[in-house]
């Protein structure tokens, strides 16, 4: 019988990276009005901080067993309106109501969401879809579908395996080429779409309109284990945005949550009283999809997958500072995008009126393609 998926959920860790690419694809498959969030919890006081390597069963487990032995005071009732995400309690919940509800989507991003996600299927395999972003590692048979970003696969790569020693082979995932249930993209998948893209433009129409052109918008992400960087990369950004500002009729700078304070203390210390420059102090509203929308060419810090996808998602000009410093597969990231002629090295020599176009990047389009296919090979549809 032909079934009509209708609702899904989104089984998240509350990191804005991981959830966001959940709710760009449940956007793209119509499903943004029809959705529930589950979040996965790790305990974070104290010396839990150190024990984020073990499996969130374990680790919670432990922390439960900890608390009743030596503060019993401490268990308290999770106050959050989000709900946690309990594998039993929706399977059951989405068995119980498929004859009246139809199948549910369950869409999970982030390790912590693995054995959750994949235990929603185990326990309710005829009447839930999986779909887990980002490369669960192993046992991909556990998911109906898997969204990878390609740089998941370095490993395999000529580059990669030169890279690992060989007594770590057996140790490093994935050890086999994509199998059928796994979707590649090249970047993160997003909100962005053009839709959103007109909202933001008529939202910030009156702040954004009438700035002189081109805009340049400035995008500052943070240090990883694979992009390391501090001040070095603040003064040449800095040296860097005074070379070219001269092109530039406006340049708005954004700093993201992970930017260490040391960058930018530098470039507010060198803009903040330049007459073509805006910082973004932080506070409400966000101005990221206004400058998404209006902005005529970006730089963006080499660290950032999401930031540079939704970018290059705008078919406009994306210049990366900092790719150099990246190594592992962040380094064969930046070289598939260079290679498909979305993003340029930011030397400070460029002329930001001069444009180039390429091809937008639509994983996320493409990613729900994917999902709507293997729905119907399953004899499941989305509702129109």
């Amino acid at each position: 019988m032909h079934r009509t998926v209708r609702r899904a959920i989104i089984i998240g860790n509350g990191f804005a990276g991981a959830e966001n690419q959940c709710y760009g694809l449940i956007r793209a498959l119509g499903l943004s009005h029809r959705h529930s969030l589950y979040r996965v919890r790790r305990p974070k006081e104290g010396i839990n901080k150190w024990l984020n390597w073990l499996p969130v069963s374990i680790h919670t487990r432990l922390h439960r067993i900890k608390s009743q032995l030596f503060d019993p005071q401490s268990i308290v009732s999770d106050q959050s309106d989000i709900l946690e995400a309990d594998p039993e309690l929706i399977a059951s919940k989405a068995s119980e109501t498929f004859e009246k509800d139809g199948p549910l989507l369950v869409v999970a991003s982030g390790r912590d969401t693995i054995s959750v996600a994949s235990s929603v299927k185990r326990l309710a395999p005829d009447h839930v879809f999986t779909i887990q972003i980002q490369h669960p590692r192993s046992h991909l048979s556990r998911f109906d579908l898997v969204i990878s970003p390609h740089h998941d696969y370095y490993p395999l790569t000529p580059e990669g395996k030169k890279q690992i020693p060989w007594f770590l082979r057996g140790w490093i995932t994935p050890r086999q080429p994509p199998r059928r249930n796994v979707v590649l993209t090249l970047g993160a998948l997003h909100q962005v779409d053009s839709d959103a893209l007109r909202c933001a433009a008529s939202v910030w129409h009156d702040e954004l309109a009438s700035l002189c052109k081109p805009l340049l918008v400035v995008n500052i992400g943070g240090p990883i284990r694979h992009c390391r960087y501090g001040a070095d990369l603040a003064k040449q950004l800095t040296e860097s945005l005074m070379n070219v500002i001269s092109t530039c009729g406006s340049v708005r700078i954004s700093f993201s949550r992970r930017t260490p304070k040391q960058v930018s203390e530098i470039l507010v210390g060198e803009f903040h009283n330049h007459p073509k420059v805006y910082i973004w102090d932080g506070q409400d509203p966000n101005p990221h999809m206004g400058h998404l929308a209006w902005a005529d060419a970006f730089v963006i810090t080499a660290d950032s997958v999401s930031m540079l996808s939704e970018a290059c998602s705008t078919g406009k000009p994306v210049y990366v500072i900092g790719a150099e410093r990246c190594t592992w597969k962040f380094a064969y990231f930046h070289k598939c995008l260079q290679e498909r002629g979305m993003v340029r090295p930011f030397t400070g020599e460029e002329n930001i009126a001069k444009t180039w176009t390429y091809p937008p990047l639509q994983d996320t389009r493409e990613a729900a393609e994917h999902v709507i296919r293997a729905l119907a090979e399953r004899g499941w549809k989305l509702q129109p």
